[in-house]
């Protein structure tokens, strides 16, 4: 199985302007600290600076989409907006239905923020079988794969200004 990630960007993106938020879920949190670390890297790559960085939490990955929306209420009552919120969670199969419910429920509400909030929310869920394609989607096993927090922080400085 080939996961090769974003791909190569098209352009060197500026988002020196843009304020992001990330909003992460603290379960699995050795998973969850790599996957922010490599947006905020990425995200400072593309020259948003570390003061226009907002991060917050919430328990879970089903609480992903309720915060986002508060998260980008909040940030715009403090006169700060958010241009895009990159919600980061990992969801890992277990033995009931549970990850089905979650995931399926998780991914369609974050989908369609987008729409309500006319604002980019990056889908940053990693939905795993198993621990160790967790932790090598999060750039914690050498050689295994990327970090797609990574790519996460590329598309939203992309999808902030390639159509502005």
């Amino acid at each position: 199985m080939a996961v090769k990630g974003l791909g190569k960007v098209d352009q060197q993106y500026d988002g020196s302007k843009l304020r992001i938020g990330i909003l992460h879920a603290r379960w699995n949190k050795k998973i969850i600290d790599s996957l922010v670390e490599g947006a905020i890297k990425k995200l400072q790559e593309f020259n948003v600076k570390p003061e226009n960085i907002v991060v917050e939490s919430v328990p879970g990955s089903f609480e992903l989409p309720y915060g986002t929306k508060l998260f980008f209420e909040k940030q715009e009552k403090l006169g700060e907006p958010l241009d895009a919120v990159i919600p980061i969670g990992v969801l890992i199969k277990g033995s009931t239905m549970h990850f089905e419910y979650i995931c399926d429920s998780v991914t369609h509400q974050l989908m369609k923020l987008n729409f309500e909030l006319n604002k980019p929310v990056i889908f940053g869920v990693l939905t795993c079988l198993t621990d160790e394609q967790a932790e090598a989607r999060a750039g914690l096993i050498e050689g295994k794969m990327h970090n797609h927090g990574e790519d996460w922080g590329a598309a939203a400085v992309e999808m902030c200004t390639k159509f502005n």
